[in-house]
């Protein structure tokens, strides 16, 4: 399937689901649902392209923007043509009541407040990641969502990438044969360690959790210019999304059935390891997954025989369409996929697939490596510790 097909489809289902539940329940299906969007100019600003989740969906009208920046308030209205903004977000809520809600900055010290707020309006949120700060504010929202029956999307958009649809299809119908090894790295840039894996980790981690599983333990080393780092060496992230250690970090994690996961974050392995992405590893072969808003996959394929042996290269996934995430529309079709599935969760009443409560077990399989790292030890998941382990 293409990411054409695959959009055309999740976009026609979500509206006839989202339809005939409301005919059943003796409502009008061609009435608009109301949204609003919150963000902060300045201070995680708009995510990537959150505030445009509701363009160009006819049975969605944006009836208020908030933002506390005068002129990022007016150019956000400007692209998203909302009838109303605001100053307050907690105004805007109180006074549009909308049922669906953008959690737009990609900071998250604001996050808990944010969706609480919408969802004590009754609004499904749809939220930008890293979904909190804590554990203890994921935990808090979840079970805010579940007694109000509201629905919380994360924006973990290569979960629902086409090519990662049609890899965990491959998989389970035998690909590489049994799964042994799933090898992580992040992007390894100027963030390596402890900045990579907040940032970039909440997207890695969310898609072992797809293909393989839960994690048992987990066992971490970080280190700070070579060395096992020390509690007085945590501190902030560049941008407000929690506190963070150390410059490079190696950990594994143990998952039932003796598959084991290696995560690397070391800016000296960037030129060897290339894109991030991951590696998984079976009883029959191999495959690569490149991160991005859209995926993209490469099979481990046996060559032809040499004087040194047999020669191997890596080729696209049979069926792979083989565009980069710029071509296929960046971050805001990528959303689309996410915000499809969505509307369709709310109309069914089921958890979205790229749930609140699959935003916070990544963020656990990263709190663990924190955990791990600063008590040189093994720690037992789920996490008892629900506040960040980095906290002094």
């Amino acid at each position: 399937m293409n990411r054409r097909e695959f959009l055309h489809r999740s976009a026609g289902a979500a509206a006839l689901t989202f339809a005939a539940r409301t005919q059943a329940a003796g409502g009008d299906a061609s009435k608009k649902m109301t949204a609003a969007i919150i963000g902060h100019t300045g201070h995680g600003n708009y995510g990537h392209g959150m505030e445009l989740v509701f363009k160009d969906r006819p049975n969605i009208e944006v009836v208020g923007l908030a933002d506390p920046v005068e002129a990022g308030r007016a150019k956000a209205q400007e692209r998203v043509h909302a009838r109303r903004i605001y100053a307050d977000y907690r105004e805007m809520l109180e006074k549009e009541r909308p049922q669906l809600v953008s959690v737009a900055p990609r900071w998250t010290d604001q996050h808990h407040a944010m969706v609480s707020a919408a969802l004590a309006v009754g609004a499904h949120v749809y939220c930008e990641k890293p979904f909190t700060r804590t554990l203890a504010e994921a935990d808090s929202l979840l079970a805010l969502a579940q007694k109000s029956g509201r629905k919380i999307a994360v924006a973990h958009q290569g979960r629902l990438a086409p090519q990662t649809l049609l890899l965990k299809q491959k998989l389970a119908a035998g690909l590489i044969g049994e799964l042994l090894e799933v090898r992580v790295h992040g992007k390894q840039d100027k963030r390596a360690g402890g900045e990579d894996l907040l940032v970039l980790g909440t997207h890695q981690f969310d898609l072992v959790r797809f293909f393989a599983g839960e994690a048992e333990w987990c066992s971490a080393r970080i280190l700070q210019s070579g060395r096992e780092v020390t509690p007085a060496e945590v501190h902030a992230a560049t941008e407000d999304i929690g506190s963070i250690v150390g410059d490079e970090i190696e950990a594994t994690f143990a998952l039932p059935r003796g598959v084991n996961v290696h995560y690397t974050s070391r800016a000296k392995n960037a030129a060897v390891a290339g894109p991030w992405g991951m590696e998984f590893i079976g009883t029959k072969g191999r495959v690569r997954l490149l991160s991005d808003v859209f995926t993209l996959v490469y099979v481990l394929r046996a060559g032809e025989l040499t004087l040194r042996g047999e020669s191997r290269e890596w080729v696209p996934l049979d069926g792979m369409e083989m565009r980069s995430a710029v071509e296929l529309g960046g971050p805001v079709a990528a959303n689309r996929a996410v915000v499809d599935d969505w509307l369709a969760a709310i109309a069914e009443n089921r958890e979205p697939v790229c749930s609140g409560r699959a935003a916070m077990k990544s963020l656990e399989m990263i709190h663990a490596i924190f955990a791990a790292g600063m008590s040189r030890g093994r720690v037992e998941l789920p996490l008892r510790n629900r506040l960040h382990p980095l906290a002094g």
